[in-house]
């Protein structure tokens, strides 16, 4: 059995903690008040990321997406994707995908039960194993069009995994149809580097944060076509009708997109 580390801080611990969640330890709180004192915004660009989510989950169930693989899902909290995905289409079915082994306890209690979705262990790194998991192929048929999730997890891959190569792997997996979705943290907009001091916490941390900038995320979407209104911040992509925009919202430290594979 694999204990759990409780003085290491674990970077889905810290996210969970981050948007009011109760599965963290007292290392993964004095990492995220660390993070805070040096990047004050961090809990609200937490809460912009999750919103992303939810307004690209219901965008892809809208477009006739009924499969869905949440890569680095992290621990279970309000708003998951299956139950953002079924508000549109209840027949949708969702595969999680985490490294962390409490993921996968958590994930699998509250998904006891419910129909057309799972979770399962897996490494962003090692893509052809969570493609082949028999876990994701009792689900997922990737001969039809499925939209693939990435959220803040592809700056926990260093570029000696070749981020890339992990994604072209995914993409060449998907069939035509299919879609992409990925939020990364820049540093594009760090003229006083609290992006990247908050950043340097994370180096004590299960695992570390890359900062990319906006040419190199591009990148990730090679062999797909960005969906309207391309890569913006996080605020921008496709805002809720009467939503007030956050005040210098065009120069927040992430990124998100989401990109259609060609028929």
């Amino acid at each position: 059995m694999e204990t759990v580390d409780l003085t290491t801080p674990n970077v889905a611990r810290m996210y969970d903690f981050l948007l009011g969640g109760k599965d963290n330890f007292a290392a993964d709180r004095e990492a995220v008040a660390d993070v805070v004192r040096r990047a004050p915004d961090t809990p609200f660009m937490a809460r912009e990321n999750r919103a992303f989510l939810r307004r690209a989950v219901r965008f892809l169930a809208e477009s006739g997406i009924r499969q869905f693989i949440d890569i680095g899902s992290g621990l279970p909290t309000q708003g998951n994707v299956h139950e953002i995905a079924h508000q549109v289409a209840p027949d949708a079915r969702v595969v999680y995908v985490d490294v962390e082994p409490i993921v996968l306890t958590h994930g699998r209690a509250l998904l006891a039960g419910t129909p057309g979705v799972t979770v399962i262990q897996g490494d962003a790194r090692r893509p052809g194993e969570i493609l082949d998991d028999p876990g994701l192929r009792e689900l997922i048929d990737l001969d039809r069009p499925v939209g693939v999730l990435t959220l803040a997890v592809l700056h926990f891959i260093d570029d000696r995994d070749d981020p890339p190569g992990i994604v072209a792997r995914l993409r060449d997996s998907m069939a035509p149809g299919s879609h992409l979705v990925v939020s990364h943290v820049t540093a594009d907009f760090d003229a006083d580097s609290r992006v990247r001091s908050a950043g340097a916490v994370y180096d004590n941390a299960t695992f570390q944060i890359t900062l990319r900038s906006r040419e190199q995320i591009m990148r990730l979407f090679d062999g797909f076509d960005l969906v309207d209104p391309g890569l913006t911040t996080l605020s921008l992509w496709r805002p809720d009708p009467g939503a007030s925009l956050p005040p210098e919202a065009d120069r927040q430290w992430c990124y998100a997109g989401v990109g259609r594979k060609a028929d």
